[in-house]
């Protein structure tokens, strides 16, 4: 096998210990195959193989980093965690070393897991991958390891403020439940539907009570799916086009409850509410392309301003928090105006953000990622 092909990925060791309802070996064995590479009992000749040590944990991003790397070995305080044993290499005594039981790491470039420098790009954060070890009084650890390391750092402050930890349990009994992440997001679809009936009679609280159940299991699929390997092309179009789809839904059928709870808009005015409301969030979805499309990055991710009024911006969970607290002084009517106001301003700040990236390009300046 051609040097450039990807390496296999092959365990070494025999742990018991269970993390998010997965013993070590298979739990190993799904991130491998999730990440691209073809997990394998034996090595054949000819082939490069990435070597992990069942009595360590370490977040997917290692095994990337390693996988890139050929003869190079991941090291936690100086016990070989990841290896990566090019053709020709000793995988034997690689796996010795990772066994306690002799071998050798010679010919293998050391990568310290506390200093080493690895970047989370398609997560959008700055931290620290993590790599801990896997025994009993460590699993739990582990697990809010691996629940950290699978949450974006950049988005809605509902999402990573608030309902952070008890998506963490949730995640952790669908886990050991064997409940799987398209479950999970076709559970939440039927939620989603069912918000936009009841807010289509006027039935705000038990629209937004649904609205909110679905809103933390959209953050619970997409965990367990990073969580247990088991991350898929089908569950991420479900999930994104689901996300993508279902908010302007939602404010047209608010606007039509209005008139059940005796807060009516005068049609025209709602007509041009509801435009400016979806017109302003298609918009935005469409600057933050060209941005991506441009320059290689999410738009929120370009300077830590971007990243904090991602926290904010006009989209459904913030959104929602403005509709909520516009019912709870009994006007959801001034909530939806609230809404479309603040579309339009958030609207406003994503173009000139925009306006301002391709000043920097056309003067020849870089526009790079504040998280790099």
């Amino acid at each position: 096998m051609d040097e450039a092909s990807p390496p296999v990925f092959i365990s070494v060791g025999d742990n018991p210990v269970r993390v998010f309802g997965l013993d070590a070996k298979e739990r190993a064995c799904r991130l491998a195959a999730n990440a691209g590479y073809r997990c394998v009992e034996a090595v054949s000749a000819g082939e490069a193989a990435v070597v992990a040590n069942l009595a360590f944990a370490s977040d997917p991003a290692w095994l990337r980093l390693v996988a890139n790397r050929p003869a190079s070995v991941l090291l936690l305080d100086g016990a070989p965690v990841l290896a990566h044993v090019p053709v020709g290499g000793s995988r034997t005594a690689v796996e010795q070393a990772m066994l306690g039981s002799g071998g050798s790491l010679a010919g293998l470039a050391p990568i310290d897991a506390d200093t080493a420098e690895v970047t989370y790009d398609e997560l959008r954060k700055r931290e620290r991958p993590f790599v801990l070890p896997l025994a009993p009084d460590t699993a739990d650890q582990v697990e809010r390891a691996a629940y950290d390391a699978s949450y974006k750092g950049v988005t809605d402050a509902l999402t990573l403020y608030l309902w952070r930890k008890p998506a963490f349990y949730l995640t952790r009994w669908a886990a050991e439940a064997g409940i799987t992440p398209n479950a999970i997001t076709g559970i939440g679809a039927l939620l989603c539907v069912l918000s936009f009936f009841y807010f289509w009679f006027g039935n705000y609280w038990l629209g937004i009570l649904a609205g909110f159940i679905f809103m933390v299991l959209d953050t619970v699929d997409g965990k367990l799916a990073r969580c247990t390997g088991t991350s898929s092309r089908l569950g991420n179009i479900l999930d994104h086009g689901i996300d993508l789809i279902h908010p302007p839904f939602w404010y047209w059928a608010w606007a039509h409850g209005l008139a059940a709870v005796g807060r009516p808009l005068e049609p025209v005015y709602e007509t041009m509410l509801l435009a400016a409301i979806v017109i302003g969030y298609v918009a935005q979805r469409v600057i933050e392309g060209i941005f991506i499309a441009r320059f290689g990055m999410h738009i929120h991710v370009w300077r830590p301003i971007d990243s904090r009024f991602r926290l904010v911006t006009a989209r459904r969970n913030p959104n929602m928090v403005i509709l909520v607290v516009a019912l709870l002084f009994g006007r959801p009517d001034t909530g939806l105006e609230l809404v479309g106001a603040w579309t339009i301003l958030s609207l406003i700040f994503h173009m000139v953000r925009l306006a301002q990236a391709e000043m920097r390009a056309w003067r020849g300046q870089s526009v790079v990622s504040w998280l790099q």
